[in-house]
């Protein structure tokens, strides 16, 4: 009689176990579980708004609009972010129309900035509080006196990171867009071809990869592809870095790939993009901040 009690006791212990399990499994109102990947989940939100209603950019001359309009001189009211040129329909006046593009966007870039600057420049940009900030930078790291002197992988990773995270430290949700640094020897190989151009570039523009353009010797050209896997080590950066951070997008070298043309360069110095050069960067940064994804 005491075997048979305590065979209904562990019988019993296991029904319980069982039934246990059950109700621990189940929708939680007593329905049967859904089959894994099946379960209904409430709609998040978005992290990524395809309709920013403010802009900040920072970044370096090409953000500034320098020799666009006028020898030597910045001109930001053709600049692809910022900029007021209805010839140029900059990214803020696609996003924001005229009137939200000059009450809600701020250039903060500078002339001649390099990866270290960001970080300064990025915090300008924080203290209007914007939507989105817009980042072009990374020419001047590879345009030096000479291939050696071009700032290295880690400095350019850990400037990119710094700045990154000082927009971070007070503006968690804010969107960052990220171009990628132009294509430097396609600029050398299209400029070259402009006997004016290359009397400017005498004068000191990006002599790592511009100095003495009709020399093709050896020499000269693994030079000049030196500071060209240089480009490409600085893209690979800003990819890596943007990638960690989801409310950034890179352009998938967008600016680097585009197959420019003098048409696209500046007609005082051959390096910085003209009016027409504004245009397309603003129209390339404008599909991939409204892409559905990135």
């Amino acid at each position: 009689m005491r075997k048979r009690s305590q065979r209904v006791r562990a019988a019993l212990a296991v029904v319980s176990a069982v039934l246990l399990g059950v109700a621990g499994c189940d929708g939680g109102d007593g329905s049967a579980p859904a089959p894994d990947g099946t379960r209904a989940h409430a709609p998040r939100p978005p992290l990524w708004d395809r309709s920013p209603d403010s802009v900040a950019a920072v970044g370096d001359s090409i953000t500034r609009g320098f020799d666009a309009c006028t020898v030597l001189s910045d001109c930001p009211e053709v600049s692809w972010a910022t900029g007021d040129d209805a010839g140029v329909d900059s990214l803020a006046v696609r996003l924001l129309g005229a009137a939200g593009a000059a009450a809600h966007s701020w250039n903060h870039a500078v002339t001649g900035a390099r990866m270290a600057d960001l970080p300064e420049q990025m915090e300008q940009a924080a203290a209007h509080e914007p939507e989105l900030v817009t980042v072009m930078v990374g020419a001047n790291d590879a345009c030096r006196s000479s291939a050696s002197a071009m700032t290295s992988v880690s400095a350019f990773r850990t400037d990119f990171e710094e700045a990154l995270g000082t927009l971070r430290s007070t503006l968690p949700k804010t969107q960052v867009y990220v171009a990628s640094v132009p294509n430097l020897k396609r600029l050398w190989s299209e400029g070259r071809t402009n006997p004016l151009g290359k009397q400017v570039w005498k004068l000191g523009i990006c002599p790592s990869m511009l100095s003495d353009a009709d020399d093709l010797t050896s020499t000269a050209m693994l030079r000049r592809d030196s500071v060209q896997q240089r480009v490409v080590a600085y893209n690979k950066v800003l990819r890596e870095v943007c990638a960690k951070d989801r409310r950034c997008r890179f352009d998938d070298d967008a600016v680097y790939d585009y197959r420019f043309g003098t048409d696209q360069l500046s007609h005082w110095d051959w390096f910085h993009p003209s009016k027409d050069g504004q245009a397309r960067l603003a129209e390339i940064a404008y599909r991939r901040i409204t892409a559905r994804n990135p």
